[in-house]
């Protein structure tokens, strides 16, 4: 945990924690929501990528266990009688999204980075929830907390692999970009949202 809180400039609020106990529906919801987008996005990189094999190797990695974890979510919320729908996304990923610049020669590395604050704010929150939910929930929180923590820093290691310069100022604008996600208003609650209204 100690890596994430390093690149992570400011913690969840605790608001954010207190809405996420009384929605947990929606958490469970959007927390499947995030998984599948997580393999997706690691597919994408293979599909787009396919001449760097440590990007190969470590996404196909990530795709199976952010499946795997899609699956789990899937099975607890049938376990609970919540019924998996569709949901609009929060503002977050979009929010890191636009800061990735698709015309530059750094476009992949900027990827990575994006990837791995995605995956550094999840597991701060794994982290955060675990105690305040159920034992069966605690528990499977707890149980990410190694995989998410690994898939941060496998994004952050082929980001400065796949970089043609050092990356610690595109790693500066994304934490402050994070930040702000997470410190100002959101009207929808969401795995990723910011403070609630």
């Amino acid at each position: 945990m100690q890596a994430v809180c390093d690149i992570l400039t400011c913690a969840t609020p605790e608001s954010w924690f207190e809405q996420a106990v009384t929605e947990q529906e929606i958490l469970l919801i959007d927390h499947a929501n995030c998984e599948k987008k997580a393999a997706a996005t690691a597919m994408n990189l293979m599909y787009r990528h396919t001449t760097l094999p440590d990007l190969l190797t470590k996404m196909s990695q990530l795709a199976r266990e952010e499946l795997l974890h899609f699956q789990q979510v899937v099975e607890l919320m049938r376990e609970r009688g919540i019924r998996y729908r569709r949901l609009s996304p929060s503002r977050y990923a979009a929010g890191l999204s636009a800061l990735v610049n698709h015309h530059s020669k750094n476009a992949l590395s900027d990827l990575l980075i994006m990837g791995a604050f995605i995956e550094a704010r999840s597991c701060e929150r794994f982290a955060g929830l675990a105690p305040h939910l159920d034992a069966e929930l605690g528990k499977f929180y707890r149980g990410l907390l190694k995989s998410e923590a690994r898939h941060f820093q496998d994004y952050l290691a082929l980001a400065t692999k796949y970089s043609e310069g050092d990356i610690s100022d595109r790693v500066r604008r994304f934490a402050e970009v994070e930040a702000d996600l997470v410190n100002s208003s959101d009207c929808s609650f969401r795995f990723h949202s910011g403070v609630p209204e």
